[in-house]
């Protein structure tokens, strides 16, 4: 059973002296480059942590004498975070920049997101994962994630951070490829909002309907967050199972080796991912904040507790089709941790 610390909301003044308490950064060791592995928000979106919660974070690690930074991998969807440059920048206009955070921003996997290492797994999807570089090469890892809904696992926590996360482009294309959208032209006007956001540029508009070309498709989604009529949708069936898995399998070879602490924040829970490029709503009320060295047992209670304040399965609510245990099981079956966890709130 693992221990999983917990700061409610209202206690979030408290935050620097929470981590402390609970040890966030005592498994940092002299000299460690440390990742502080975090979503920069795509623009336009208010999805993603405050700025202000990574210099606690870096100031411990920097006070065992180590140097952190914070970094995310590029994305394969076209947007201002699919390079470093723009990424880059995207991440200042957001506030995280070395003066508000205390350490600088790398971008994991370069310039255009092909900077990876080949990491051993030999799971069932995976016999390797191409990882991004600036995660592979640190020597110990804080992962910061927001946790909210998600339209392939339900829900995006610390395993969805460490799997997709830390894939290089290669390796986030590997994990959505068996993954195409069902199209309904019936409900499509032709306004060509998803083609821009198409990477491989599998969408096309003619006869102002809209046609998928599923040999170039790569299965990442954005078509159906993009569209404003609900013409894309996901086919439920075992292949969103399938995803899953991948990203848990990508999850094992980020952590391959690497001493690593998980931070995940419930406030501004939304249906969909942080990549969502508009300002959606929250479903919920601001909850609070939780904590583990364990990804797997955070993961479940922070599902459990957001279950707990909605008074019923949050997450089958906004996905009915979606087992979003699927990611928790498997990581506990190879070995990433246990669903079982004792909880200690912050008094």
């Amino acid at each position: 059973m693992s221990k999983v610390f917990y700061l409610p909301w209202n206690r979030i003044d408290s935050f620097a002296a929470w981590l402390a308490k609970i040890g966030a950064a005592d498994h940092v060791r002299e000299n460690d480059f440390t990742a502080i592995k975090i979503h920069f928000g795509e623009a336009g979106n208010k999805g993603f942590i405050n700025p202000d919660f990574v210099k606690p974070v870096a100031s411990l690690v920097s006070g065992r004498k180590a140097l952190p930074f914070m970094t995310d991998a590029n994305t394969i969807y076209v947007g201002q975070r699919a390079d470093a440059v723009r990424h880059a920048l995207v991440a200042e206009s957001h506030g995280f920049t070395t003066k508000n955070c205390g350490c600088p921003v790398i971008i994991a996997d370069g310039l255009r997101g092909n900077s990876g290492a080949e990491v051993e797994v030999n799971l069932k999807h995976f016999k390797k994962v191409n990882i991004a570089n600036a995660v592979n090469f640190s020597d110990s890892l804080v992962f910061m994630s927001h946790f909210k809904g998600h339209e392939i696992s339900g829900f995006g926590g610390a395993l969805k951070n460490m799997g997709m996360g830390c894939g290089t482009r290669a390796g986030k294309y590997s994990m959505h490829d068996t993954l195409n959208p069902s199209v309904n032209e019936s409900l499509c006007t032709g306004c060509a909002a998803c083609v821009k956001w198409c990477s491989p540029k599998a969408l096309k508009v003619s006869g102002k309907k809209i046609t998928l070309d599923r040999s170039k498709c790569t299965g990442c989604g954005e078509c159906i967050l993009s569209c404003p009529e609900r013409v894309f949708s996901i086919p439920w069936d075992e292949k969103t199972s399938n995803v899953q898995e991948k990203i848990v399998e990508y999850a094992a070879g980020a952590l391959k080796g690497k001493r690593h602490f998980s931070i995940n924040f419930i406030n501004y829970v939304t249906k969909f991912c942080d990549c969502y490029a508009t300002k959606e709503n929250p479903l919920l009320d601001d909850i609070g904040v939780m904590a583990s060295s364990d990804p797997v047992a955070l993961d479940q209670a922070c599902a459990d507790l957001v279950n707990s304040k909605f008074g019923a399965d949050f997450w089958k609510h906004i996905f009915p089709e979606i087992d979003w245990t699927v990611q928790l099981k498997y990581a506990e079956q190879i070995g990433l941790g246990s669903r079982k966890y004792e909880l200690e709130e912050f008094l």
